[in-house]
């Protein structure tokens, strides 16, 4: 109990010694002291704390400690006057007997120095217990005719003093018939004899009172006295003799009550009563008697009570007999107690050092133990161990102590705690063992980081999503306990694309859950990548980090957008130019369209809406080509208006649609001449109509022939560069960029969507190739030339060409004029055939130039 009280007040002071590394090397020093019995309570006995190199306050600490063994305390330490004195009143008697010496042994603590004294006190006599006999009456019987000088023995008094103080002397009260004498045993022991002087006369005394005095040496002496009343019998002349002086004899401790040990035997040669002999204890000893029972007529003496070797290994009895004449003989038994292996080995726990740090390095000290047996020889030999395969061991110190030490690293994420069980084993046949339980709890240290339960993490989140969803939960888990298991989630700084990732998401520091903070485009990013890092709480604290993916999934939030035809504003139509004498599938245009979603969202199909003559076109469903479906006739209208309709897959589908206007003639005069057929104005604003367009067509050509020498200069430096870029698929490099061409989306489709383009000097024979989608990312193809006339290859040059650095006529009245320009100067240039191949593309030039300053 007392260790556990003082448990609290020592721990800090043990954990630092552990902390340091310290072993425990405990020494053993031996101090003797001398004290006389029947002091005072709280009695000087010796200055421990000078003896014990302790300053006197240091006493009273905790740690220091009075250890004994099954036994009332008698020595107490005095904090104030660093002294040992003396717990209650001692009796040397009742605690030595009658030993020669008597030694009190026990061990003083020191646990701050893990240091154990042994302590010797040795308990000195006073003379506080006078002599005393048995009784206060002794009757004598003495037959008259007894010879003078015949010895009588009396009772001897007992004096439980040792030394001067024990009992010394007798005397005798005066008389003319009896005298004392005094016989000393080999034990030291004195018995008085009475002496017979003169013989006796019963007829004329039969009876004779005497004072026997015992005392002892002590100062001041002490006695005690008793009343012999001396009785003359008649005539009996023997005494019963013992067969043996002494009888021996060995019994086992653990006998059961009721045993014979042996039998004593006397003899009388008188007759009769003279010779009746009966047996009896001469020595009144209260707990001996107890323990044996003597037949008083058979002299049997056997075990009333169970013997202990622990308690007492060696009695001495005295048994007289006497015959009926009153004659007493007496004899000696000597029994002598064995030991038996009957008590099992005593463990005490005496310091336990509970909870213990899992750092803590080898050799580290968990507790002090006492080990104890009180059997004797081989069997109060104790060993102890300890069982399992425990990370630690048993030392043995001394005076029985024994000290449990670690002997490997402890992991508390490992075993948070240890049931130590401790045996300790006497060497008896059979050995008997006593088991001692106790736990050993390990303190955590922040040694572990966190563990997210994926090595990475990807997710999906649907873009246009609203800000603060939740798009995943991370984990990570600490081994550790408490506070260094708390784990705090933060996101690693990084930016993307020039802006702060923690602009776009966030992270709820306790339970790891991630939130959009923006709603997410899939235009215009489509994954996101970024480090959690999971921080625990410990000091210093530890932290890990996971990679995690996060992909945006499209939606169908774009509608399909149409790249050509384009349109200037939203009434106005572009115009196509369609032959008469074109047959079935005849290729008029081809509308170009893009989608920014991905997948079945910008997947695209085309179809025809609505047409001013229905059957006349049919649009291709997913390459958005417009052919003719029928040959055309002569009946069929000059204009034909068309709406297609461009609509993606995605759910729901978007939409587009595009207004198509075809003139069908065989050339720039006759759409001009039907026109103005169909066309004829019939007030002055008609003709202030036809004076602007003659005007503007005048103003046109003069720029452009203006344009024409500046561009011949530059197209001559630029001619070897240009014919590279054609043959190697370079010809988008150094083009302005379009808003048309700038969509990632188009530049894909264009990649696999070429035209061949060939010119003569002969224009009947040049023509336009439209081969199927080549997924080789061919350019223009040189190998197919013809003679076609070059008003025909306008017409074809109303559809776009993708992989021509040449960006298509932006609109239906730009092309017109354009064509009427390029007819009118391509008839003053046939002669050269060069020339006009350059002045072709030239002219294209001219249309780019005009886009550009459009837009």
């Amino acid at each position: 109990m007392a260790a556990k009280r003082n448990h609290s007040n020592r721990k800090a002071l043990v954990l630092f010694c552990l902390f340091l590394g310290l072993s425990w090397e405990a020494e053993a020093r031996q101090i003797r002291y001398s004290v006389p019995e029947e002091l005072e309570k709280g009695s000087f006995v010796g200055n421990i704390s000078k003896d014990l190199g302790l300053e006197p306050w240091e006493l009273a600490e905790p740690g220091v400690r009075i250890v004994s063994r099954g036994r009332t305390q008698l020595f107490a330490l005095n904090p104030r006057s660093g002294s040992l004195v003396t717990a209650g009143r001692i009796d040397r008697e009742e605690l030595c007997g009658q030993s020669a010496r008597c030694l009190v042994n026990f061990n003083i603590l020191v646990e701050d120095r893990v240091e154990l004294f042994g302590i010797e006190i040795e308990i000195t006599d006073v003379n506080d217990n006078a002599p005393k006999f048995q009784a206060e009456n002794v009757e004598v019987k003495i037959n008259e005719n007894v010879a003078p000088g015949m010895r009588f023995p009396l009772l001897e008094a007992v004096d439980p003093d040792v030394g001067v103080n024990s009992l010394q002397s007798y005397q005798l009260s005066s008389n003319k018939y009896f005298s004392l004498a005094v016989q000393s045993h080999a034990s030291g022991v004195k018995y008085p004899e009475l002496v017979l002087k003169h013989a006796l006369d019963r007829e004329e005394e039969a009876l004779h009172h005497l004072v026997l005095t015992a005392s002892d040496g002590g100062d001041p002496l002490l006695s005690g006295t008793v009343l012999i009343s001396v009785i003359v019998f008649d005539t009996n002349d023997n005494a019963p003799v013992f067969t043996l002086p002494e009888y021996r004899v060995s019994v086992l401790e653990n006998l059961p009550v009721g045993t014979q040990l042996l039998t004593v035997t006397a003899t009388d040669r008188d007759e009769g009563a003279n010779g009746e002999v009966t047996y009896s204890f001469r020595k009144f000893v209260p707990d001996k008697l107890l323990k044996f029972q003597l037949n008083k007529n058979t002299g049997e003496i056997k075990l009333s009570e169970n013997l202990d070797y622990e308690e007492t290994d060696f009695y001495e009895l005295e048994i007289q007999a006497e015959d009926g004449g009153a004659y007493l003989a007496m004899a000696k038994v000597l029994i002598t107690v064995e030991d038996v292996n009957d008590n099992n080995p005593e463990v005490t726990i005496t310091s336990l050092f509970s909870p213990l740090m899992e750092d803590s390095p080898p050799g580290t000290i968990i507790a002090l133990l006492n080990v104890h047996d009180p059997d004797s020889g081989q069997n109060g030999q104790v060993t102890c161990s300890i069982s399992g395969n425990l990370p630690f061991k048993l030392e043995k110190s001394i005076d029985g102590y024994y000290r449990l030490v670690t002997h490997r690293t402890l992991d508390r994420e490992q075993v948070s705690s240890y049931n130590i069980t401790v045996t300790a084993t006497d060497g008896g046949n059979p050995p008997l063992l006593t088991e001692t339980h106790f736990t050993v709890q390990v303190a955590d240290i922040n040694d572990n980081p966190p563990t997210f339960s994926h090595i990475s993490y990807f997710t999906y989140i649907p873009e246009n999503n609203p800000r603060g969803a939740s798009i995943l939960s991370v984990t990570a888990l600490d081994p550790d306990s408490k506070e260094n298991a708390q784990v705090i989630y933060s996101l690693a700084e990084d930016t993307f694309q020039e802006a702060p990732l923690s602009s776009y998401v966030s992270i709820n520091s306790d339970t790891g859950v991630l939130y959009a903070l923006r709603t997410f485009d899939y235009e215009q990013f489509h994954d996101l990548q970024i480090q959690v890092i999971a921080t625990d709480s410990g000091d210093p604290p530890l932290s890990s980090n996971v990679s995690v993916s996060i992909f945006v999934l499209d939606q169908n939030d774009n509608a399909p957008e149409i790249l050509y035809p384009t349109l200037p504003t939203d009434t106005s139509t572009g115009m196509e130019l369609a032959p008469r004498s074109s047959e079935s599938g005849y290729l008029v245009t081809k509308v170009v369209a893009v989608d920014k979603d991905s997948g079945q969202n910008a997947r695209l199909s085309y179809r025809l809406l609505k047409a001013s003559e229905p059957g006349l076109f049919a649009v291709g469903l997913h390459t958005g080509e417009v052919r003719t479906a029928r040959a055309l006739l002569d009946r069929d209208a000059l204009k034909q208006s068309l709406v297609v309709a461009v609509q993606d897959h995605g759910q729901p589908p978007l939409s587009a649609t595009v207004t198509l206007t075809v003139a069908i003639a065989d050339s720039i005069p006759d759409v001009l001449a039907d026109l103005g057929s169909l066309e004829v104005p019939r007030d002055s604003e008609a003709s202030g109509l036809t004076l602007y367009l003659v005007v503007a067509v005048a103003i046109v050509s003069c720029i452009f022939l203006a344009f024409v020498i500046v561009l011949l200069a530059l197209r001559l430096r630029r001619w070897h560069t240009s014919h590279q870029l054609q043959a190697s698929g370079g010809g988008l490099v150094g083009v302005p960029t379009s808003p048309f061409v700038g969509v990632e989306g188009v530049r894909a489709f264009l990649q696999t969507y070429s035209h061949e383009v060939s010119l003569t000097a002969d224009s009947r024979k040049s023509h336009a190739i439209f081969p199927e989608p080549n997924y080789a990312d061919m350019l223009i193809s040189h190998e197919s030339f013809e003679k076609k006339d070059p008003l025909s290859l306008l017409d074809d040059l109303k559809l776009p060409v993708e992989d021509n650095p040449l960006v298509p006529v932006s609109s239906g009245f730009t092309l017109f004029l354009l064509r009427i320009i390029i007819g009118f100067t391509f008839r003053f240039g046939i002669m050269i055939e060069n020339f006009g191949l350059y002045f072709f593309h030239c002219s294209l030039h001219f249309n780019d130039i005009c886009f550009l300053l459009k837009h």
